[in-house]
């Protein structure tokens, strides 16, 4: 089998990123799961201090738990992508009153694209 082209791979990390986005969108972390590795991480900033976190435990609970559906605006933003792995950024305006840029680090393993770290930036959404 012929290997993928650089298209087909974009558009394959773009449908990986599509899941994120649809699962904050619904406040349901099951439409999300799919992108995310097993063995994905979190990082955070609190008091200076970086802390890494399971993203399968703070991510999923928290878009659960602390969100409810919305229609925020998200986009991605940008992704680099070289042979087996890429970086994205995705914006999302107004998800239950908050807004967010989110970093991602993907890798292909087993064929597919899966989201192996995330990092991300919160700020209020604007007043209208």
């Amino acid at each position: 089998m012929p290997e993928k082209t650089y298209v087909e791979e974009y558009n394959a990390v773009l449908e990986t990123l599509a899941k994120y986005i649809e699962g904050c969108a619904k406040a349901d972390s099951s439409i999300m799961r799919p992108a995310f590795h097993a063995d994905a991480v979190m990082f955070t900033t609190a008091d200076s201090a970086v802390t890494r976190v399971p993203a399968h435990n703070a991510l999923f609970d928290g878009i659960d738990n602390d969100f409810k559906p919305s229609n925020p605006n998200s986009a991605v933003v940008t992704v680099d992508l070289v042979g087996d792995v890429a970086s994205a950024r995705i914006d999302t305006d107004d998800l239950d009153g908050f807004s967010f840029t989110d970093f991602f680090h993907l890798l292909k393993a087993g064929g597919e694209w899966k989201i192996v770290a995330k990092t991300f930036y919160t700020h209020s959404t604007p007043a209208s």
